[in-house]
């Protein structure tokens, strides 16, 4: 599982790992509309309220969250076929849904990215012009809860600090063959 808040870095490190190493991407099920350049199936599941509800319903998700008003889990079957296959999968949530995850699979391996420090996060939120002030704020403040409860919470395996992108990402890709060849 790779978590952290928003504006971190995790998706650029995701994907960038995912291409590294040849991991499968556990693409996560939303009630939120695409973002521009965003593909159904590859970048996320998109379904309507009632559907994500009958998710959850039936215990499909090994995780989900309302977030920011929207709701955001990922589908347990597709995981667990691919490590059934002995395939490596990783998931690319928030903190909340990483303890959640690990309730149901406590020997994973959890790494948060952390940002190297408040000021640096605000400058990426605001960078990235997703939303408004009033929006990069409130996630701003979430992601210092996030990280305190992250760090708290004793699941995590790893941090890496995203102060500088291509080491991140080679932190990341040698934990994930770490885990690989040292289950």
């Amino acid at each position: 599982m790779v978590s952290g808040p928003s504006g971190v870095g995790k998706s650029t490190i995701t994907r960038e790992v995912i291409r590294r190493t040849g991991a499968d991407f556990s693409v996560s099920a939303t009630t939120r509309r695409p973002r521009e350049g965003e593909v159904d199936a590859r970048d996320y599941f998109f379904v309507d309220p009632g559907a994500f509800q009958q998710m959850i319903d039936r215990d499909e998700l090994l995780e989900w969250a309302e977030v920011f008003g929207q709701r955001y889990g990922t589908p347990a079957g597709p995981v667990r076929e691919a490590l059934a296959a002995g395939r490596t999968v990783v998931l690319e949530i928030d903190v909340q849904g990483a303890l959640q995850v690990h309730r149901k699979m406590p020997d994973a391996t959890f790494l948060l990215i952390a940002p190297p420090d408040g000021a640096e996060l605000a400058r990426r939120l605001h960078g990235r012009g997703s939303e408004d002030a009033e929006g990069a704020a409130k996630r701003l403040e979430k992601s210092a809860q996030e990280i305190q409860a992250a760090r708290r919470s004793g699941v995590y395996n790893h941090c890496v600090v995203n102060d500088d992108l291509e080491a991140a990402i080679a932190r990341v890709v040698e934990i994930v063959n770490q885990e690989r060849t040292n289950p």
